[in-house]
């Protein structure tokens, strides 16, 4: 087991209605603030005029940015830290999911940047202060609402890259289920999909003695694919979508991953696809996670019996672990092929055109991708081929 230090910050708020409770929140941090959300889906189903109402009652001015699209763009980063400046504003609100909070985190982390921001994506370390983001989550998917990360699409060459520092943790996020009732069975599946790939990201570690992170890593995957095939079927049940959020949170605030070290190579594949397609990340990720496992399970063919058995209740062969394994990689392409996801890219309508310059696009900004197997130009081409 790996030394660690865990702490996370945020307050987490989570329940009925808890919405209500924006402008108290808020005011305890700031008196002005840059509201940040995407498009039209807050202000259809009431929740922008609920936020707005709080924050006014609360003597707090706002000062709005919208057009948040799914794979977050640079371009509308630069205008966010444009009007932070301009107005001299030091909190952000992000009213959405994963790609609105994920906005909100970079606008924070280039306000008091000299540079351009995207140099925090390519290498530049964050090491100044960044403005304080809260968070009123309405797409369980991402994790971003207790993150210390942030993902943004740069549309000059299509790059998608990550960055992060314990700061850019939100320092309160709102969870209210019912807020998710809207979201389309395609949507709610995209976000089964990605909070079950960060929880893989974790377990699938070469490190050893990691028993209790592993028996937790375990418990939350068994969690989301019993309560995601229950909420495909039953969208408007309060208690599965409660139970999803909460997974959501667990899986990428930090707690599964002390004393081990994850690989995200799938992640940083993924990253080059829906960069160039624009696909959604969880659909994605329902690609390239059965593909990577069929790369690189040998590697260590004891770890993937073991999710085999303990997650999809495989028994084990002990004549041919491999079979077991394999077996493993079918259900959870089976799983993803009951919430209706592609598993294949041409499922996906993606052909064979961009897969060299997405290989190649892995290592642009680093040696390697993944730390359980090294993914490099000709592994990232080898996973990508397996998943046409």
């Amino acid at each position: 087991m790996q030394n660690f230090n865990f702490q996370n910050s945020t307050k987490i708020i989570f329940g009925k209605n808890t919405e209500n409770k924006i402008g108290n929140e808020v005011k305890k941090h700031s008196n002005k603030i840059l509201l940040h959300y995407g498009g039209g889906s807050i202000k259809a189903n009431g929740l922008y005029d609920k936020v707005i109402n709080s924050l006014k009652v609360n003597n707090i001015e706002v000062i709005e940015l919208s057009g948040v699209k799914p794979n977050p763009r640079v371009s509308l980063v630069r205008e966010g830290i444009s009007l932070c400046k301009k107005y001299n504003i030091d909190f952000i609100l992000a009213v959405g999911g994963g790609s609105v909070i994920d906005s909100a985190k970079a606008i924070a982390a280039g306000v008091n940047y000299q540079g351009d921001v995207w140099d925090l994506f390519t290498g530049t370390p964050i090491n100044h202060a960044c403005l304080k983001v809260a968070t009123i989550l309405t797409i369980p998917a991402a994790g971003s609402e207790t993150s210390s990360g942030t993902v943004i699409t740069n549309e000059d060459g299509f790059y998608k890259l990550s960055t992060g520092h314990p700061s850019l943790r939100p320092v309160f996020s709102i969870m209210n289920p019912e807020l998710t009732f809207t979201l389309s069975k395609y949507q709610t599946a995209c976000g089964i999909a990605d909070m079950l790939a960060h929880v893989m990201e974790r377990y699938f570690t070469n490190e050893k003695n990691v028993s209790v992170t592993d028996r937790l890593c375990e418990g939350t995957m068994k969690s989301i694919i019993e309560n995601g095939i229950n909420l495909i079927n039953n969208l408007d049940n309060y208690d599965y979508r409660a139970e999803i959020m909460l997974a959501g949170m667990v899986a990428h605030n930090d707690s599964l991953s002390i004393g081990r070290i994850g690989d995200w190579a799938s992640h940083d594949i993924e990253h080059e696809i829906s960069a160039i397609y624009d696909i959604p990340h969880g659909a994605g990720l329902a690609i390239v996670f059965p593909a990577w496992m069929k790369f690189v399970y040998k590697h260590d063919i004891n770890r993937f019996v073991q999710f085999a058995n303990r997650v999809f209740n495989v028994e084990i062969n002990i004549n041919n672990l491999e079979e077991t394994a394999l077996e493993g990689i079918s259900r959870l392409e089976s799983f993803f092929k009951a919430l209706n996801l592609p598993t294949l890219l041409k499922e996906a309508n993606i052909t064979d055109e961009y897969i060299d310059e997405m290989a190649r696009k892995l290592t642009a900004y680093r040696d390697h991708a993944g730390s359980f197997v090294e993914i490099r130009y000709k592994e990232a081409l080898s996973i990508l081929k397996l998943a046409l």
